[in-house]
């Protein structure tokens, strides 16, 4: 062999038993490492207790429970979602941020004066009415000291009325709509989000300042001056979204109001649903968005009632069209739901888990929640100043229900059965 060759046989025999070498010391370490025997992240519960009725917050950390533990497995997020006013807050966001724009001339007059512009819903005595005490001209009209104008549109916004007593709005869906609260939204035409925004910022800064129980004048009336967070929804939002639920808000107030309270609750923009303007030239219209088979502009579904269910499953689930307004498959629906009112219950009825009804005195709500007859409801007090016990029985049998065309009926399950009246048991 000559010499060149034995110097690479010699090479070639360094290098194998190098790797060996190699190998041998990376096995011996892999060996030596100890091993991850850490027991998994506990999953987390409620903190607050106070305020919470019976075995509510134990059946809320049990299905907590249930879920964090198979967040590894699952293929998406369950879903929680929260209705707002009188749900995670005390008293009502749009109420307080209509107050604000009345005291502080934000309310813009309609073209020519025309206040049938602003709803399709508006009956001619209330356009009339609202004429008559409005001035026209004008880029906003002076609520501040025009308590004649002020009244008028607390009125029909507040009591559905005229100061005179006439309807205010007609024609529209019970099950879908709600004009009073659309009317809101409508009236914020011709401002930006971003201004309509920092209306609502204000508004919230004076709420949140005011002592609980204070009210405010608007016009000649005394109202609600104040606003509240619940403690125990805080810690509900923030358990949840700890243990992996992807958390909504859907209200009947305008979006970007419940967008700039929601983030008290740590519930970004992003997940609040709310009453949505169509736009132009980037400032809001007088007509909305559309759901399901409404389109935008019909004016004629909010997230109220059905129209709740229609967002949720529109903009949370992906449902498109017509079938975003029926009951989804399991699959395809939120686990947890939360709310206080009939505006609520659709969304509630749609929960796969559990529902929490905030009692109210509510008639739908309470006769479903109190007859629970799937065993997923369970029934809390107000956590601020809880309503007392209803007196009487929720006419669930007669006219506890309300059909789209505004008539009573009784309230009845699924399989079409009327559920009979309740006694009332959680206040």
């Amino acid at each position: 062999m000559s010499r060149s060759a034995r110097l690479r046989t010699s090479a070639a025999v360094t290098a194998a038993l190098a790797l060996a070498a190699t190998s041998l010391a990376s096995a011996t370490t892999a060996e030596a490492k100890p091993r991850d025997h850490r027991p998994p992240r506990p999953c987390p519960t409620l903190k607050v207790s106070e305020g919470w009725y019976g075995d509510n917050k134990a059946r809320i950390d049990a299905l907590v429970a249930d879920h964090c533990r198979d967040k590894d497995s699952r293929a998406g997020k369950p879903v929680a979602v929260f209705d707002w006013d009188n749900t995670v807050i005390k008293n009502d966001v749009g109420d307080a941020t209509f107050y604000w724009l009345l005291r502080n001339n934000r309310v813009r007059p309609p073209k020519g004066g025309d206040w049938s512009t602003t709803s399709r819903h508006l009956t001619p005595e209330a356009a009339t009415a609202l004429g008559e005490a409005c001035p026209a001209g004008g880029r906003t009209l002076p609520t501040a000291t025009d308590t004649r104008c002020a009244d008028e549109l607390l009125s029909v916004y507040g009591s559905g009325a005229t100061t005179g007593g006439k309807t205010a709005f007609a024609g529209h869906d019970r099950r879908r709509t709600e004009p009073q609260y659309a009317w809101l939204a409508q009236l914020l035409r011709g401002w930006t989000t971003h201004q309509v925004e920092s209306f609502a910022a204000a508004a919230r800064a004076e709420n949140l300042a005011a002592p609980q129980g204070a009210t405010q004048r608007v016009g000649t009336a005394r109202v609600t001056g104040w606003v509240r967070y619940y403690t125990q929804q805080r810690d509900l939002i923030r358990t949840l979204q700890d243990a992996g639920f992807d958390v909504w808000i859907v209200s009947a107030s305008p979006e970007p109001v419940v967008d700039v309270w929601a983030k008290g609750v740590g519930v970004a923009p992003s997940h609040t649903l709310g009453i949505r303007n169509t736009t132009y030239h980037g400032r809001l219209t007088a007509h909305l968005k559309g759901c399901g088979s409404v389109r935008d502009g019909e004016d004629t579904t909010i997230t109220y009632i059905d129209g709740k269910r229609c967002w949720i499953n529109q903009e949370i689930f992906g449902v498109r069209g017509a079938a975003a307004e029926r009951v989804q498959p399991a699959s395809r629906r939120q686990v947890f739901a939360a709310g206080d009112s009939d505006t609520d219950i659709s969304f509630l009825r749609d929960a796969t888990g559990l529902r929490l009804a905030l009692n109210r005195n509510k008639n739908e709500l309470m006769c479903r929640a109190y007859e629970n007859g799937d065993g997923r409801w369970i029934v809390n007090p107000m956590f601020i100043e809880p309503k007392q016990r209803k007196a009487t029985p929720y006419p669930c049998a007669t006219t506890g229900y309300t059909a789209s065309d505004g008539t009573a009926e009784p309230v009845r399950r699924p399989d079409g059965s009327v559920i009979p009246d309740q006694t009332d048991r959680v206040h």
